[in-house]
């Protein structure tokens, strides 16, 4: 799997509302109800994660899920980066 350019990183981030290119990563922040909603979110996540063998680095406090992804092996953002935000979007708008 090959780094994205920062520009391919941009236009793909065009169809990725909220995300944004970060040191190295993609990220964005939810916000939930409560803590229940957030983690029961994060759960159906990590179902998703294990399915596509990528790992978010995140962090959950109290009702807020930050989440930042890039591939380790290549250093930087990958396609695989890219799917996984799409699917995150789909299960957070779920």
């Amino acid at each position: 799997m090959e780094k994205l350019t920062d520009n391919e990183i941009e236009k793909a981030l065009q169809g990725l509302q909220g995300w944004s290119l970060n040191n190295g990563s993609i990220s964005k922040s939810f916000k939930f109800k409560d803590f229940k909603e957030a983690f029961s979110t994060m759960t159906r996540i990590a179902f998703e994660c294990e399915a596509q063998n990528h790992h978010p680095n995140w962090e959950n406090v109290y009702n807020t899920l930050n989440i930042a992804l890039n591939t380790h092996d290549v250093g930087g953002v990958t396609q695989k980066d890219i799917r996984l935000a799409q699917s995150i979007e789909r299960i957070v708008g779920a």
